[in-house]
């Protein structure tokens, strides 16, 4: 979800060359909190290794992920705001286990004055009566059609199975018509608001869905109080009858352009394909011109389809401008990068350069990370502020230039996480939102060389300060949740500081300051095409990242993830070796807090020259305090630990020992 900025992260420190010895250790006398037994004790992981999930982070020779289909036909009314359809769902059960129920998501009930997220935030300042379910049948693996019991509990439906669905392969067909009212402006994720020239419709959550049955816990049946989702793969037919005069853009490819497209929005779409550059398909003078729909009056039904997709949303309006251009993508592949939006939104410092970002962004990530998987990506302009779904995202119609690229980028770069990473977005927030900013941060140093680097998050952090101190800010305050806890119980004054901030900072340590890019980045890589289309947990990332990096990093997920652990360095004493600075200096170092990192430690000479000393985490393995060797023939001025404020130090005063002269 939205999260239009992030401090700058610092770029990687060059750790230079230098010759360092240790010389005692000095622990004695010093006032720390530190315990080296606790910090490095043996690390127990959230989820256990076993054949669904092995040791190494990687899927489990007995791995199995269920898969559903679904066939949508939908109609919204635009006057009434109904959206009604039916739907059939085609799931296969690969789970070792016979289910004797179904699970799906009903979103929509979430906007009901009774309904559980009701009463763990404020908005919606008005309700829907949420979902009418017309009819549930079940149609088995012979074509028998007959029709089921169901239950309706909050935001979940459990459907009642005449006779259990066999494991290892066993499937069915659900069939389920519904409608619901569209919620207003106050929607949040789904809604319709209004523009100049007509209502603009931005439809999301709004078929029901499967709940995912899996290895960690059978039925996940989390209710959906805000926290986004967790959702089964599979393919989407789906197909959206509106009035003649709206515009619809949606998660796929199109497939019926010439029924719901003029000749010349044709012609221009395909010549969006091989355009680098913007191309208008529908300007802004068109809007309001009968001529630029194929018919006049009546409806017109549009259809699409998404493979390997966990859900799809659209968007629809009289009011959409609409543009396009071509993507490039790896190994020679190309896509459409498309926006549309109202008129008031149109320009140059404005939504008219939509479709730029989304193509630099989508093109960089596909690059940087793994390839971008579908042939559209959509920007859709509204009110939604910004939220993202496969293929396609609502954005802030009101946005512009750096705060419209920023959103822009972070909102495609959700088809990374979660759309092809499917982690429990319900449980675990901090691995999409987390993640997600964190590749954000290095697409904000690469677009048009650093237009809009660097990544700043004006929401909570300062305008000045390293992200370091920052985020040190952040773990000083007590009543902040863990990243390890579950997404709905982090408050909202917490969750761009953990959920995105701190999430998004681990992952720069890592690649930064404790592993390096040579390591992180293809191991980083390796994980988003292992678990590509499917559901790693959190402990898959710890396993995978350390047994590919060669790191054992059972301090950093307790410290960092598990814990709000704060960090203090300090340089206690730097003196001459055998009173002679032609011999070297001997530098003492102190660990006063409960996280460790490894750190710069910078030594200023009297001459102004400067030499850099890595100080690793194993220093901290049995001591508190350690003196070190620094190898050189001058005076030294000072010694500073982390000079560049890449850690997060609660406490500054003591990084710097000044040697009286």
């Amino acid at each position: 979800m939205k999260n239009l900025t992030l401090p700058c992260f610092a770029a990687c420190l060059s750790l230079l060359s230098t010759a360092t010895l240790p010389v005692h250790a000095a622990d004695a006398g010093t006032a720390s909190r530190f315990d080296p037994l606790q910090t490095f004790a043996p690390y127990v992981y959230p989820q256990s290794a076993n054949a669904y999930r092995s040791a190494s982070g990687k899927p489990g020779p007995l791995f199995w992920q269920n898969h559903a289909d679904y066939q949508i036909k939908a109609t919204l009314d635009p006057a009434s705001r109904k959206l009604s359809g039916s739907e059939v769902i085609s799931y296969t059960n690969h789970s070792p286990d016979s289910l004797d129920v179904l699970w799906l998501q009903l979103d929509q009930n979430r906007y009901r004055k009774d309904a559980r997220g009701a009463f763990t935030e404020r908005f919606p300042k008005e309700f829907t009566d949420g979902y009418t379910i017309a009819s549930v049948a079940v149609e088995d693996a012979h074509g028998h059609q007959q029709a089921v019991k169901w239950v309706v509990s909050d935001t979940r439906m459990q459907v009642q199975l005449p006779e259990a669905l066999k494991g290892n392969g066993g499937s069915l067909r659900v069939h389920i018509a519904w409608s619901y009212t569209v919620p207003g402006e106050f929607g949040g994720r789904t809604d319709v608001n209004p523009s100049k020239n007509g209502d603009i419709f931005e439809i999301a959550q709004w078929y029901p869905r499967m709940c995912v049955y899996d290895d960690l816990r059978g039925w996940d049946t989390a209710p959906y109080l805000n926290q986004e989702f967790y959702l089964e793969y599979g393919d989407f037919d789906y197909s959206v009858t509106v009035p003649s005069d709206m515009i619809v853009v949606g998660s796929g490819e199109l497939l019926n352009p010439t029924e719901v497209l003029t000749k010349i929005e044709q012609q221009r779409l395909e010549q969006a394909r091989h355009s680098d550059t913007t191309v208008m398909i529908r300007t802004a003078e068109e809007v309001t011109q009968p001529s630029s729909r194929p018919k006049q009056g009546g409806t017109l039904t549009w259809h699409f389809r998404i493979q390997n997709s966990r859900d799809v949303a659209f968007g629809a309006s009289k009011a959409y401008v609409w543009d396009a251009a071509r993507m490039n993508l790896p190994e020679g592949r190309t896509a459409l990068a498309m926006s549309a939006y109202p008129v008031e939104s149109a320009g140059k410092e404005a939504w008219g350069r939509a479709t730029e970002y989304l193509k630099a962004a989508t093109e960089y990530f596909s690059k940087q990370w793994y390839p971008y998987p579908w042939p559209v990506a959509i920007n859709e302009a509204g009110t939604a502020g910004g939220m993202e779904y496969p293929a396609i995202t609502f954005d802030d119609k009101t946005s512009r230039g750096s705060e419209l690229h920023a959103l822009i980028a972070h909102e495609i770069g959700h088809s990374w996480f979660p759309m092809i990473v499917g982690s429990n977005e319900r449980r675990d927030a901090w691995i999409d939102e987390g993640f997600n900013t964190f590749i954000d941060v290095y697409e904000a140093d690469h677009f048009n060389h650093g237009e809009y680097a660097p990544k700043r998050d004006n929401e909570y952090a300062p305008h000045s300060g390293s992200p370091g101190d920052q985020m040190a800010k952040v773990l000083a305050d007590a009543a902040a949740p863990p990243m390890l806890i579950g997404a709905d119980m982090v408050p909202e004054k917490y969750r761009h500081p953990i959920t995105y901030f701190k999430s998004a900072y681990g992952l720069v340590l890592l690649r930064e300051q404790i592993i390096g890019p040579e390591r992180f980045d293809p191991a980083f890589r390796r994980f988003i095409a292992t678990w590509a289309y499917k559901h790693p947990s959190p402990s898959d990332f710890f396993r995978f990242m350390e047994s590919e990096t060669g790191e054992d990093l059972g301090w950093f997920w307790r410290g960092w993830y598990q814990h709000n652990w704060q960090l203090d360095l300090a340089v206690q004493n730097v003196a001459p070796v055998d009173g002679d600075w032609h011999k070297g200096a001997q530098v003492t170092v102190a660990n006063m807090d409960q996280l460790v990192l490894p750190a710069t430690l910078e030594v200023v000479y009297s001459d102004g020259s400067r030499q850099d000393v890595r100080v690793p985490v194993e220093t901290w393995q049995q001591h508190h305090s350690f003196t070190l060797q620094v190898d050189g023939d001058k005076p030294v001025k000072s010694a500073t630990i982390d000079p560049a404020h890449a850690l997060p130090d609660r406490d500054r005063s003591n990084n710097t020992f000044t040697v009286q002269q």
